[in-house]
């Protein structure tokens, strides 16, 4: 897994809710961990764009309702700055649905993702429509 050359602000608490924006069956997940996560005692862990977190699945189809399972964050509100001074943010926080080495679950993602994303995932990238 490649590491992010931009300096992602990590805006996402454990507890969040977001929207999962591929076709599992998943509409709203909560962060419950984030996988790689090193902060200090007492910390709760927080994640940003190309974290990968474990979540439970709050709505949804009844199979996939009380999942829980790991997803990539995609989009976040909160702006981050690129290598080349170019601010980012999107209109909301996604995630999507994979395993545990980062191959997406579902066929299809809607919306745009993040370049960010597209290099440290490459499935993710490849599924994508719309790549920011």
């Amino acid at each position: 897994m490649r590491g992010i050359r931009s300096t992602i602000p990590r805006a996402l608490n454990s507890g969040a809710r977001i929207d999962c924006v591929d076709n599992t069956g998943a509409r709203v997940v909560e962060i419950i961990s984030v996988k790689r996560y090193r902060g200090t005692k007492n910390r709760q862990p927080c994640a940003g764009i190309g974290d990968m977190c474990v979540v439970s699945v709050k709505k949804g189809t009844p199979e996939m309702r009380k999942q829980i399972m790991h997803a990539v964050i995609v989009r976040q509100k909160k702006e981050f700055r690129r290598p080349d001074g170019l601010r980012v943010s999107f209109e909301d926080n996604a995630v999507v649905i994979t395993d545990e080495d980062g191959l997406p679950k579902g066929t299809d993602l809607k919306g745009p993702i993040a370049r960010e994303v597209a290099e440290r995932y490459p499935k993710i990238g490849t599924t994508a429509s719309i790549i920011v």
